[in-house]
């Protein structure tokens, strides 16, 4: 289809009293062809709106640049179908609020992005999105069928969607099964777990599918297209499935590794676990001698906050050990309980059970216990109380409960052998390996994905597997597969429920969006897709290993097998490519290099320097927009490049940006690290890592290391950023202009 593009220019909100409007159409503009260049005071409103539209059907405009705001604002007005290409370009935040009006500079500015919004345009295809060969699936697989799996099943079914249960043993319940009460809204007593009645749901919905004594032997393929072998009962099955949820909830800590709390060396020193078992089975009785209990002990964080054992808190032991507590009052009135803790933590409404603890005159002692013996036949613990500041001795111990923490299913330690890859070495006769926490395998085996990645979820901090913790709760490394309750992180029954809820939510989506050919999270509604050029492929790999979600499988040559409904539009595989033979109808390693030789470079005389950043669009660039509605002020002389993810840079920008004459190079891109902020994992960190390698074609080209920088910019630091392209301003004044020059 032949182009015809028009150019749109709005001269509200300060930009008309900013800049030469009419000298912005003519220099912006003049080396693209343009076919329709207007202008009006307010292009967002419905006049302005109408304009647009008037001449896409008028004079069948298909390609609209759009120079106005940010893109990130009005894109629902200036939406006019799959059929318009629309181009964006930033005069607001990036020019008219942030620099002065009126001067040279800024104008050139301005004219320097509409020229770079125009190339953009220029190199845009429409976008036909993917669309698999054989038909999609809405079905939704629940792995899991506890309280968090049996309640995700339930919210797809509701919501119309067929869903299957794969539950390892032989009923539903899980954990909430063996439980006897739970504490619930209103948080003030104690109430039956609905366990039986939440089954019964389930087994009465027949718009659910339930196998028990199952598991799932492989899941290839993707979202939309999952193909899940699943063994149930001897038997095997095939689910064709659109979205996973993996909800294999938790297993308690080892307590064999707490022996300074005498576990295992003492009968009657039992876990919360096995004290709720206890409770559930009609009765709490000594284990060595089954004689009736009187006086409990129980010692919080027991291996939990604690950087040998697990460092995080599980959030719900303080309110196990006061439910437990009341269990053993309700059997026995006289009956005493002492509460040894580091810190209470009852967030929220919980803080009424606590209060109710207290006032059924339960004992609570601040401290940590020093020693647990044996005397008479009974337990003794000494501990040191904080509060007091002494020593104290606690005698005439019934049970000791150790409030173990919450380990997520996923967690290495938690299952230590693996069914063995077919290649790998050390497997034995039964095909397992012996796998570390650092080897890169996933040891508690729940999905078995044929992913070149791996066979299961990576996990992030503490083992728990997720994607981004700050905006997208449910999501994982692993488009279409979303994890919910105790397995994504410690919680109580209410927030699993919760999040079972929300957890099918994202599944639904992604089913639905998928059909569309749609990305999900952080790109929604994307329908661009990474396409190969594969008669340049040289195997190198580096797509396949740099990609944060394992859109990308290999053959065994190690040529590339994309997987576009696993695929978050990210670019990452496009950064990683020495070749360059993978690109998006609407972004490619050639278009941001145009957009930059677009840029005017001035002779060294002028003394007008030019420095290019790149910017990833998740964090840095609404900072950028957030600097620019303060009004904050930086150097005119900067032009920045949105990125999809800072990963998906390609060196070659680098290159060809220095040796035609440009000063500096500037990089801002999220966090990372363990507290990381990159909406696409590592792409900030890959990036990083990219540069270590520009110093050689810096060398090659003789320039200064100074000349490039990669700075962390999160979405809250929009007031540094003025400061930082300051300081780097100075640093390539002192370096000097590029010799490059005039080239």
């Amino acid at each position: 289809m032949d182009k015809k593009t028009a150019v749109y220019i709005c001269t509200g909100c300060g930009i008309g009293d900013a800049l030469n409007i009419e000298q912005l159409k003519e220099e912006g503009t003049a080396d693209f062809g343009i076919d329709v260049i207007k202008d009006h005071p307010f292009l967002c409103g419905q006049e302005g709106v109408d304009l647009i539209k008037q001449d896409i059907e008028g004079e069948g405009v298909n390609t609209v640049v759009i120079a106005a705001c940010s893109h990130r604002v009005n894109y629902d007005a200036f939406n006019f179908g799959r059929d318009v290409i629309v181009q964006r370009v930033n005069l607001r935040e990036q020019v008219a609020w942030s620099q002065a009006p009126k001067e040279e500079d800024t104008q050139m500015l301005a004219q320097d992005n509409l020229k770079m919004g125009c190339s953009q345009a220029k190199d845009t295809d429409w976008v036909q999105p993917y669309k698999a060969e054989e038909p999609y699936s809405k079905d939704i697989l629940v792995v899991g069928g506890g309280l968090a799996g049996m309640t995700a099943a339930l919210e797809a079914a509701k919501a119309g969607y067929r869903a299957v249960i794969v539950e390892k043993e032989d009923k539903l319940g899980g954990f909430l099964g063996r439980m006897k009460s739970t504490v619930t809204l209103p948080y003030k007593a104690l109430s039956e777990t609905g366990a039986a009645q939440l089954i019964q749901k389930v087994e009465d919905e027949p718009k659910i599918k339930v196998y028990t004594s199952a598991s799932v032997e492989k899941v290839s393929g993707g979202p939309g297209l999952f193909s899940v072998d699943i063994k149930a009962n001897g038997n095997s099955a095939t689910e064709r499935i659109g979205a996973i949820v993996q909800a294999t909830g938790w297993v308690p800590y080892d307590a064999n590794k707490l022996g300074h709390l005498g576990y295992g060396k003492f009968k009657d020193v039992v876990t919360n676990v096995e004290m709720e078992e206890m409770a559930a089975a009609g009765k709490i009785t000594r284990p060595s001698d089954g004689g009736d209990v009187k006086n409990v002990l129980f010692i919080q964080c027991a291996g939990s906050r604690d950087p040998e054992h697990l460092p995080y808190c599980s959030s719900v032991c303080c309110m196990v050990s006061m439910k437990q507590a009341t269990y053993v009052k309700e059997q026995n009135p006289e009956a005493v309980n002492y509460i040894l803790y580091k810190d209470v933590r009852t967030v929220g409404q919980s803080e009424d059970f606590y209060r109710k603890a207290q006032n059924d005159g339960n004992v609570f002692i601040r401290g940590a216990a020093t020693q647990l013996g044996e005397a008479g036949g009974k337990l003794f613990v000494e501990a040191d109380d904080e509060l007091l500041g002494e020593k104290i001795k606690i005698e005439d111990l019934d049970m000791v409960v150790l409030a173990v923490g919450m380990v997520p299913a996923s967690r290495p330690e938690t299952t230590p052998r693996i069914k063995a890859p077919a290649d790998a070495a050390g497997a034995d006769e039964n095909g397992m390996i012996e796998v570390a926490p650092d080897s890169g395998f996933f040891a508690n085996s729940a999905l078995h994905l044929a992913y070149r990645q791996g066979p299961e979820l990576p996990t992030l901090k503490y083992g728990f597997p997720d994607s981004h913790f700050i905006c997208f709760p449910y999501e994982t490394r692993r488009t279409g597969i979303y994890t919910a309750g105790c397995l994504r992180r410690p919680m109580e029954t209410a927030k699993a429920i919760e999040d079972a809820v929300g957890a099918a939510m994202k599944a639904i989506q992604c089913t639905e969006a998928t059909a569309e050919g749609k990305a999900v999270h952080p790109r929604a509604g994307d329908m661009t897709f990474p396409e190969f050029n594969m008669q340049r492929c040289t195997q190198c790999k580096r797509c396949t290993e740099e990609c944060p979600f394992g859109a990308i499988n290999e053959d065994e040559k190690g040529n590339p097998l994309p997987n576009p409904t696993r695929c978050r539009r990210c670019g990452v595989c496009m950064g990683a490519c020495p070749e360059r033979i993978i690109s998006f109808k609407n972004y490619s390693v050639g278009m941001i290099g145009n957009m930059i030789k677009s840029v005017h470079v001035p002779e060294e005389d002028e003394e007008k320097p030019r420095v290019i950043c790149l910017i990833c669009e998740n964090d840095a660039l609404p900072a950028l927009d957030m600097a620019g509605i303060k009004r904050m002020k930086w150097s005119p002389y900067i032009r920045f490049v949105p990125m999809r993810c800072l990963g998906s840079m390609n060196l070659v920008w680098i290159a060809d940006s220095l040796s035609r004459g440009i000063d500096g190079i500037l990089l801002f891109g999220c966090r990372h690290g363990d507290d990381y902020q990159c909406h696409f994992v590592k792409g900030s960190e890959l990036a990083n890592t990219r540069l270590g390698k520009v110093s050689e074609t810096l060398d090659r080209l003789a320039l200064e290391s100074d000349r490039v920088r990669f700075e962390e910019v999160g979405i809250t630091d929009y007031h540094r950023i003025p400061g930082i392209i300051e300081e780097f301003m100075k640093k390539i004044e002192e370096v000097g202009p590029n010799p490059y020059k005039g080239w």
